[in-house]
């Protein structure tokens, strides 16, 4: 079940990330082709910000939830294992507790935003646009606990998620190469 609902999610921040990628670079596209007939685009600069920070939390959130995020493998593996243990218990309470502190301000900073309007489309709520604070810490938190228990057993192995990448990698490029 748990992994079932981790392919789901995977799958749905995926697109998500998806859509708002191919939608930023609709609206920078048509901004530079209306720049060069000589007009622009007054919502170009405050959309393209909001699009590019909704990507940011949203690929963040898909980031934890492959452990792809900024992490400390080599020196969590350093450790003898009880040390590791204690060590990887602090390092994810430190990110949860990040995590639900920003969610929590997130949702003080829609109560602060409330009946705001965007500057150059004002028929669109501010607290439209912020809602990615709340919404992509909560997103986070879910991915971090759905993706630690394998991180929990691989990091108590020994095994690297960084390094089973790079060797991957390079296990593919020597069998490239020696189809060549």
């Amino acid at each position: 079940m748990l992994a079932a609902a981790r392919r789901s999610l995977e799958w749905l921040l995926e697109w998500v990330v998806i859509i708002l990628m191919i939608a930023l670079t609709i609206v920078v596209i048509a901004a530079v082709l209306v720049r060069l007939a000589g007009d622009s685009f007054s919502w170009y600069d405050e959309v393209a910000a909001i699009q590019l920070s909704w990507i940011t939390y949203y690929g963040a959130a898909l980031a934890a939830l492959k452990r792809r995020h900024i992490g400390f493998d080599s020196v969590l593996l350093s450790f003898p294992p009880r040390l590791r243990r204690l060590a990887l218990i602090l390092a994810e309470a430190i990110v949860l507790g990040f995590f639900i502190l920003m969610a929590w301000a997130g949702m003080l900073v829609l109560e602060i935003l409330e009946g705001d309007r965007l500057v150059s489309l004002t028929w669109v709520p501010v607290q439209l646009t912020q809602s990615v604070i709340p919404i992509g810490a909560a997103l986070f938190i879910i991915c971090e606990l759905l993706s630690l228990p394998d991180y929990w057993r691989r990091t108590m192995a020994g095994i690297s998620l960084e390094h089973a990448e790079i060797e991957e990698e390079v296990e593919q490029e020597m069998q490239n190469a020696e189809r060549r």
